[in-house]
């Protein structure tokens, strides 16, 4: 059989459960062998097409696909600067869909061609949020009884914005307490009790760092007092917090045992978490923002980290993150790679396929898929009694349903669909 050729890359959007995704497409010149690959940057997906159809297609068109390294060094460095999200997702679904073709060539699953298996399956975390202390405790005790083990836990912080609560039921404020095709809902509708007469700096939310730290600490306490300690909790910070009080904030929770306590700064202010080291024994998650390994190297290498968490189509696919994973196994460093909703079915496979084959693997972030979703990937991964599951077909073990991929298509949003910005009283600016 001669070297198949790149004929074409099709770039697909589609939204089957009003999360915008971005699948990549590879067609080669054999008959009916092509390749899909996640390039999701859903608040950005616009440049990313034009990254791939403008730019990488022209590129990359005639290029052999069995030389998936080759080409993803070629094409990092053809724009000449690189190292961000745009450029790296686009880059990412190429790498992707070359790592399915060259499975499907083999007929081997992707994780056999990254070393084979070193475990059958990969366990992975669910999300649970609510405005008390109970909601989030039952949601919990629903996750068990279905043999999950590790769930993140976050809750309201009442008359705030408050990260991870999707719950609108008594109008605190949240990130993700906002319509999906119409952006923020209204602050008089989000807050409870809205007083006219109060002042609300932004009507994306309010956020203030102490209530919110002692409303997760007393959660904290709650579920260990509910559950004890046999349950693996997380809990997300989402670098909303000043960095100093990020350091209080992790010594406080080291006693509650938390698998870990992710993003507790910014990767702007990577150097906080030489002090936390110091200063605690905290697990630590970090990186679902890195797009440059220059920002990552640093924290393996001195091991400031315990779980790298990094959005693999934001860091260029697996080609890189197998290599960074490697690091990590050098420096104890687990991997537990970003999972949310917006990283598409075709991710979740490529994930697995790392996770599968990484002997320093930590777990999976998991985002439930929804009904639509499975129809329009046939082969999403299965998730059963806390694991996920490869179904062991050669390549990513994934497929999209174009036509009926074609019925969900993206949705106009106000404000483009940019992440709502969350606001303190007095009007500054919170990082998401």
């Amino acid at each position: 059989m001669a070297n198949p050729k790149i004929r074409d890359i099709q770039v697909i959007f589609t939204e089957p459960d009003n999360i915008r995704l971005v699948i990549v497409k590879i067609i080669t010149d054999q008959d009916g062998l092509y390749g899909v690959g996640c390039a999701t940057f859903t608040q950005r997906p616009n440049p990313v097409k034009s990254a791939i159809e403008d730019y990488l297609k022209p590129f990359l068109i005639g290029a052999e696909v069995n030389n998936i390294e080759d080409i993803w060094q070629s094409s990092y460095v053809s724009s000449y600067w690189r190292n961000g999200p745009v450029l790296n997702n686009a880059l990412s679904g190429i790498d992707q869909a070359l790592w399915d073709i060259k499975g499907k060539m083999a007929n081997m699953p992707v994780y056999d061609l990254l070393g084979g298996k070193t475990r059958e399956a990969a366990a992975v975390y669910v999300h649970t949020s609510g405005d008390s202390e109970e909601e989030v405790g039952d949601q919990m005790q629903a996750y068990v009884e279905k043999g999950f083990h590790h769930i993140r836990v976050q809750i309201s912080t009442p008359g705030y914005s408050t990260y991870g609560n999707k719950s609108a039921k008594t109008g605190n404020q949240t990130t993700s307490n906002k319509d999906p095709l119409k952006g923020p809902i209204p602050i008089t509708k989000r807050i409870k009790n809205y007083d006219k007469n109060k002042l609300y700096a932004h009507p994306g939310g309010v956020f203030e760092p102490k209530p919110y730290m002692r409303s997760a600490l007393s959660l904290f306490e709650y579920i260990r007092n509910r559950f004890g300690y046999g349950i693996e909790i997380l809990h997300d910070v989402h670098e909303r917090i000043p960095p100093i009080l990020g350091v209080w904030f992790a010594k406080e929770v080291e006693k509650y045992q938390l698998f870990f306590l992710e993003d507790l700064f910014s990767p702007e202010d990577n150097e906080y978490f030489k002090m936390v080291r110091s200063q605690t024994s905290t697990p630590i998650a970090m990186g679902e923002l890195y797009s440059s390994p220059h920002e990552i190297i640093p924290m393996l290498k001195d091991r400031l980290i315990d779980f790298i968490r990094i959005h693999i189509s934001d860091i260029g696919g697996i080609s890189p993150a197998k290599k960074i994973a490697a690091m990590g196994e050098i420096m104890g460093v687990r991997t537990a790679w970003h999972g949310p909703g917006d990283t598409s079915p075709v991710g979740h496979a490529s994930n697995l396929a790392l996770d599968l084959s990484c002997y320093n693997f930590g777990i999976q972030e998991y985002s439930i898929f929804g009904e639509n979703t499975k129809e329009v990937f046939p082969g999403c991964p299965e998730v059963k009694q806390g694991m996920m599951w490869p179904n062991d077909k050669p390549g990513l073990g994934i497929d999209i349903d174009e036509k009926l991929a074609k019925k969900f298509p993206f949705k106009e949003r106000e404000y483009g669909g940019a992440w709502d910005t969350v606001r303190r009283a007095d009007g500054s600016m919170v990082k998401p």
